[in-house]
């Protein structure tokens, strides 16, 4: 069966996004770059809810990421890639394809097919609807040692407790902390 981890930034207060989609205050130096293209090798399918997917499609397929980010870049534009949106008809972004409808259930579909394991990248609704279903093998969380004054918290909505059992932790020398936890 195909695992699904969710891999997310937030700050200090809990938040992945500050208001009108703010990201500018994650901390994404050498060390941090280098633990993404090692995760990119992994080869993991990716995962976006349609704002992450506009977000994400909208940077890493341009010359100013393949100039600041090069191994980032090219593994984000060679990974196959799934967006779950209602509203979209069409993916621009190379090895992207849309799921429409009932996406819990899609993703049921999924983990009992052979291939790639997955991974969400951001994507906070979609996050919430899988971790409520059950759905999700592991979190990895980069904290970044900020706190901002409002923003949207990684869980946004979470109806039930989610318990967690932390496997594995991270310092980097900025100060970020990746944190690995698999549900209890």
């Amino acid at each position: 069966m195909r695992k699904l981890t969710m891999y997310n930034f937030i700050t200090l207060n809990g938040f992945y996004k500050g208001l009108n989609e703010d990201i500018s205050w994650h901390r994404h130096g050498g060390e941090e770059e280098g633990f993404s293209v090692d995760s990119l090798q992994q080869d993991n399918m990716l995962l976006f809810g349609r704002v992450t997917y506009q977000m994400m499609a909208s940077f890493w397929p341009t010359p100013m990421a393949m100039e600041s980010m090069p191994d980032v870049a090219t593994g984000m534009n060679n990974a196959e890639k799934i967006v779950f949106s209602n509203s979209l008809d069409k993916a621009e972004w190379q090895n992207t394809r849309i799921i429409k409808g009932d996406i819990v259930e899609e993703i049921k579909k999924l983990k009992q097919k052979p291939g790639k394991d997955m991974t969400i990248l951001g994507s906070g609704s979609i996050v919430t609807q899988f971790a409520e279903a059950g759905l999700i093998d592991g979190y990895e969380i980069m904290i970044d040692p900020v706190a901002i004054g409002n923003g949207t918290p990684i869980f946004n909505g979470i109806s039930n407790n989610l318990n967690l059992m932390l496997t594995n932790s991270k310092v980097f020398k900025s100060g970020v902390v990746l944190l690995s936890y698999t549900p209890q």
